[in-house]
């Protein structure tokens, strides 16, 4: 069990972490395009159209794909599809 005082200090971490997450607004300096893009991605894996990284991964280890740990999302997508 955690002791108070490590309680205090993960409290803290969150509220930096939270507040520095509101600072950065990373997704918000992105160019409209690529910000489109990443939505539009992330409707179709929601939707269950497209697989998500892990998924992708897995079926990359069945098929026994070296350098999968170091793949993107598209680089997976490529590599499966060069194996089948």
């Amino acid at each position: 069990m955690a002791s108070e005082k490590q309680r205090a200090a993960a409290r803290r971490n969150v509220k930096k972490a939270q507040s520095a997450a509101k600072r950065k607004q990373t997704l918000k300096r992105l160019p409209a395009q690529t910000r489109s893009a990443l939505g539009k991605e992330a409707n179709l894996v929601r939707s269950g159209e497209a697989k998500t990284r892990r998924e992708l991964e897995e079926e990359a280890r069945r098929l026994e794909i070296r350098g999968r740990s170091k793949m993107g999302k598209d680089e997976l997508r490529r590599a499966i599809s060069r194996a089948r």
